[in-house]
């Protein structure tokens, strides 16, 4: 398999605003069906992106809305385990969280509202990449570019990988690949790293000590 270099690119996720919002979970739920599937990346991974001053109670934006707003404790658990990264398609993820929402709506005879201005706002997100200007031949000059590595090249390079690529990997598991068996192992400890439950910043960390676990000596 032919070696090729391996560009660092950066992103961020552009907000655009649908005009959809729901104020119960009924409404939520029909919107759920045809909402634009960026809507569902966005409010399962946009809060990677976002700005926090503490570790998130919820991962996902539907978890936290039933918690805080519609102050349902039981939906927003079963809504807050969900893994996007067990998804494939985006469009299973989607049925997922349907199925979750109808099975709690057929629970209770009375659907609860929100207070006027707590509405569920369906915001779509757009990925805007960035070329950083550095490009690698050698997998050993990651030890050094992993820990300074900007947080939004970890989210494209780890985590939206896993949706634009056909293999359903992250980029750097998909390079190493083109150097055959060599980095194998490297490749299957960061295969099985799960990117959701965690923050960016803890996610560089522990690919920055997969590496160093598994690579040696410098370029």
């Amino acid at each position: 398999m032919k070696k090729t270099d391996f560009n660092i690119l950066d992103c961020a996720l552009i907000v655009i605003a649908t005009g959809e919002k729901a104020q119960n979970l009924r409404e939520l739920r029909d919107i759920l069906r045809t909402i634009h599937p960026g809507c569902l990346y966005y409010h399962f991974w946009g809060g990677l992106l976002r700005p926090h001053f503490d570790y998130p109670e919820f991962q996902n934006d539907f978890a936290e809305w039933a918690s805080n707003k519609l102050h349902d404790s039981k939906i927003s658990e079963q809504l807050s385990i969900i893994d996007p990264n067990a998804f494939v398609d985006i469009e299973d993820l989607r049925q997922e969280v349907i199925e979750i929402i109808e099975e709690r709506l057929s629970e209770s005879e009375h659907v609860p509202w929100v207070k006027t201005g707590q509405d569920f706002h369906f915001i779509r997100s757009q990925i805007v990449i960035f070329n950083t200007g550095v490009c690698l031949t050698d997998p050993r000059e990651l030890l050094e570019i992993i820990p300074n590595m900007s947080l939004g090249s970890i989210f494209y390079h780890f985590i939206d990988a896993r949706r634009r690529t056909s293999e359903n990997k992250n980029d750097f598991s998909i390079w190493l690949k083109s150097f055959g068996n060599k980095y194998e192992v490297l490749r299957d400890e960061l295969d099985k790293i799960d990117p959701y439950f965690t923050t960016l910043n803890e996610l560089r960390q522990e690919i920055s000590t997969i590496f160093h676990k598994n690579v040696k000596g410098g370029a």
